[in-house]
């Protein structure tokens, strides 16, 4: 078994990723885009930097490997990790350059910000994290943030911030957590969310 399938795809800070996860105290972190690997995986981490297609389409593009996916998270319950679009992809769909199916893990359309006065987009820097439901994952503080699209009227909200209007900063679901934030640029508080994912036995 591998410990940790960090899903390669084309599309996240890997290294960057794997750096974290291997200070939070991961071992066996395998960066793969092997069906085979990713179905004998114990967790699951699928980062995501980009345009929510364009990060769709390179995933689905790799024979089998949304179905290994799908396999050991929904049917398995293996724990789940989504950082960024990595977290966008669960929703139904994303409306980035047209509308375009997610893996829709959970419901909900990724959109863009609504523009106003002074609001800058895209939202970057250091913001709140606030839960909104107890979870084993997700702890308030503050995290850093880089994106133009959020996910919007998401069914499984499990905690907020806010740029001009507060939006979704985490979602989860069973054994699916999902994070806007980058944990792997937060500092001290993304290594103790990385940290309580590795210990997490949902």
């Amino acid at each position: 078994m591998t410990a940790i399938a960090l899903i390669d795809y084309g599309a996240g800070n890997l290294r960057s990723v794997h750096n974290a996860l291997v200070a939070a105290g991961a071992d066996g972190v395998v960066v793969t885009a092997d069906p085979d690997v990713v179905a004998k995986a114990d967790r699951i981490v699928l980062p995501g930097v980009g345009a929510f297609a364009a990060c769709m389409n390179g995933l689905s593009a790799i024979d089998g490997l949304v179905a290994a996916m799908t396999q050991r998270v929904r049917d398995d319950g293996a724990p789940f990790l989504g950082i960024c679009v990595g977290m966008q992809l669960l929703a139904d769909a994303g409306e980035e350059h047209g509308r375009h199916a997610g893996l829709g893990w959970i419901g909900g359309t990724v959109r863009a910000f609504d523009p106003a006065p002074g609001l800058r987009i895209p939202h970057m820097g250091w913001n709140d994290v606030v839960p909104t439901v107890p979870h084993p994952v997700i702890a308030a503080g503050e995290a850093y943030y880089l994106h133009g699209y959020h996910f919007a009227d998401a069914v499984d909200v499990a905690a907020t911030s806010r740029h001009g209007a507060t939006f979704t900063a985490a979602v989860a679901k069973d054994n699916i957590v999902g994070v806007q934030y980058h944990p792997e640029k937060s500092q001290a508080y993304g290594l103790a969310t990385l940290e309580r994912f590795l210990n997490w036995r949902p």
